[in-house]
């Protein structure tokens, strides 16, 4: 895991939040979602006191807004799903602007909105404010399977390396006066996606045999665990914590 592998939803800059350790703010967002998703659907109010929350983890982060809701268009299709649901849903129907509306399937699309936005904008400012490598390293911390961790790390390392191959190739189609223009040319797709394939497989086999002729045997080294302070931990867990008490406030009033 050694090199840094900077994503383009990762921001730098200087803040509280960018120094925390990686596990901790893992703990943190993980806790973060499972509060928000326990929170009724019914509690319209203590959503709103969730995204101040994050607005203050943004502003605490140095992440502008435009920024976070830019990455926020990735759940554009958990949209589209919950827009249906008011048509398809069954049960009590309600007109609004001429619209016949199932009840239960507009508390439906509300309730996959507001946790599924407030979720995604949790993960995005987590891999806004912390590095693709230490975001592995904290999930070693956590004591995630070795082999998850493995798998994810070769997935960063070389995503990017079958990415640029499958450019090159689509340039080489490109150079040779291909367009694919309708389904006849789905078979020359099909054998380039096939040739792909092949090479990527053959790639890491080579990969597989140079790590095993530099003394792997399974499983990478453990990276030392870095003192945390109780002060790092509790900074962290600050945003859990408060939403915890709205969640409680939202089943209780």
């Amino acid at each position: 895991m050694g090199g840094g592998h900077a994503h383009r939803l990762y921001r730098h800059a200087r803040s509280p939040v960018h120094a925390l350790p990686p596990h901790t703010k893992l703990t943190a967002v993980l806790a973060f979602v499972v509060i928000v998703v326990s929170t009724p659907r019914e509690a319209m109010w203590a959503f709103g006191a969730y995204a101040v929350l994050l607005g203050l983890v943004a502003y605490a982060a140095r992440v502008p807004a435009g920024f976070l809701l830019g990455r926020l268009l990735i759940e554009v299709p958990f949209v589209a799903f919950a827009v249906l649901m008011p048509f398809v849903a069954e049960g009590e129907r309600v007109e609004v602007l001429g619209l016949s509306l199932s009840v239960n399937g507009l508390w439906g699309a509300w309730n996959v909105l507001a946790k599924g936005t407030l979720g995604v904008a949790a993960s995005v400012l987590l891999a806004a404010t912390t590095e693709l490598r230490e975001l592995l390293l904290g999930l070693q911390r956590l004591r995630l399977p070795p082999l998850l961790v493995q798998i994810a790390s070769f997935m960063i390392r070389y995503g990017d390396v079958v990415t640029d191959e499958m450019r090159r190739m689509s340039i080489a189609r490109r150079s040779r006066g291909f367009e694919a223009r309708g389904p006849r040319h789905w078979g020359v797709l099909a054998k380039s996606a096939g040739a792909l394939f092949i090479r990527s497989y053959e790639r890491g086999e080579r990969v597989h045999l140079a790590m095993i002729s530099r003394g792997y045997t399974g499983s990478l080294p453990v990276i030392d665990e870095a003192t945390v302070s109780r002060a790092q931990w509790s900074y962290a867990l600050a945003l859990p914590s408060a939403a915890l008490v709205v969640c409680v406030l939202g089943w209780v009033v």
